[in-house]
């Protein structure tokens, strides 16, 4: 048996509105590459700043390695200073003990240069007189202890009090080592 073949359905559209759904078809597959191409090209740059990235956090690395490398250097430096200004202290100290014991047994003084002639032969002339006496009280001195700044202040302020405590030379080398002791 066979069976009655139906014939094909004709398209209810017209050759019109073919034309215009074929029209239509044609501008979704142009927009459809044109969306391909645009995401082909944020793929690119997406992979260029991925890629920029990836050299930055490389860049950062090194940069922290040699940050490390110039901490252990710098504090490498730090300490052979730190040992540097340990011994010149102690070396100034001794120096700088030298110096007051020579200037007190010469009974010499030292004066600013800006100090004028008869200030100097004031201070002469003060040391002079303390030569004598032998039961002179030394009076209680209110003086910061040697901190190794600016060592001249220092030691004209120490001859200022002794000129102005009539303080004897040999009891003067005593009174300055103790304050050249560290506080």
């Amino acid at each position: 048996m066979q069976t009655p073949s139906k014939e094909p359905e004709r398209s209810s559209m017209t050759h019109e509105e073919e034309e215009e759904m074929l029209h239509d078809i044609s501008k979704l597959q142009e927009q459809v590459q044109q969306m391909s191409r645009s995401q082909k090209l944020t793929e690119a740059k997406i992979n260029g700043v991925e890629s920029k990235i990836n050299g930055v956090e490389s860049k950062i690395k090194g940069m922290e390695a040699k940050m490390d490398d110039s901490k252990i250097d710098l504090k490498r430096h730090m300490a052979d200073l730190k040992m540097d200004l340990k011994t010149n202290m102690v070396d100034l100290k001794t120096d700088l003990t030298n110096f007051l014991q020579e200037i007190l047994t010469n009974g010499e003084k030292v004066v600013k240069g800006t100090h004028d002639v008869k200030k100097s032969n004031v201070n002469h002339d003060s040391i002079d007189s303390n030569v004598g006496s032998k039961t002179h009280h030394i009076p209680k001195i209110d003086m910061r202890k040697f901190d190794d700044k600016d060592p001249a202040t220092w030691i004209l302020q120490m001859e200022q009090f002794f000129d102005l405590n009539n303080v004897q030379n040999t009891q003067k080398v005593h009174m300055e080592t103790v304050y050249l002791e560290p506080n």
